[in-house]
């Protein structure tokens, strides 16, 4: 299996996203992705890109989108493969960095997972799809400073 990179923060109800945002705000947690991320390619969906609003600085972004539009700074692919086929011409460790959908087809092809766990259950619209924990090994946990959230990293059995 190829390295895989997924980053997501989770709340204890799955809840990722609502009305196309974070339902969150939470500077550690953006800080950890822009670590986790930077020099990576990141592959996401479409809305996800809108809901960002611009390319990920110092990253190779690529957005999945089954429309022809572009999206000044980024490459488009039309499907999961083709963007995995893109990034990894010069990334040995892509990373999907949404949306739900996306997070739902890429998850069998994950071998790291960079999790933020928060600790609470919050009003959500969009849901990290169901998961086999047991099929990864935790790495690593560390607490954030903000209360109920941890940052855990995770690899595929």
């Amino acid at each position: 299996m190829q390295p895989l990179g997924l980053v997501v923060a989770v709340a204890r109800n799955g809840g990722i996203g609502l009305r196309n945002a974070l339902p969150w705000r939470i500077p550690e947690d953006l800080k950890r992705f822009k670590a986790v991320t930077l020099g990576h390619a990141v592959i996401m969906g479409r809305a996800t890109h809108e809901s960002i609003g611009k390319p990920l600085v110092e990253r190779r972004n690529i957005v999945v989108t089954k429309t022809r539009a572009e999206f000044p700074g980024c490459e488009t692919a039309p499907s999961l493969t083709a963007a995995l086929e893109l990034a990894r011409t010069t990334d040995a460790m892509p990373m999907i960095i949404g949306g739900a959908k996306l997070y739902a087809e890429a998850l069998p092809l994950v071998t790291h997972l960079f999790l933020t766990e928060v600790e609470r259950d919050v009003e959500a619209d969009t849901f990290f799809p169901a998961w086999r924990r047991e099929e990864w090994r935790e790495v690593s946990r560390l607490p954030a400073q903000t209360p109920d959230v941890f940052f855990v990293n995770l690899e595929r059995r």
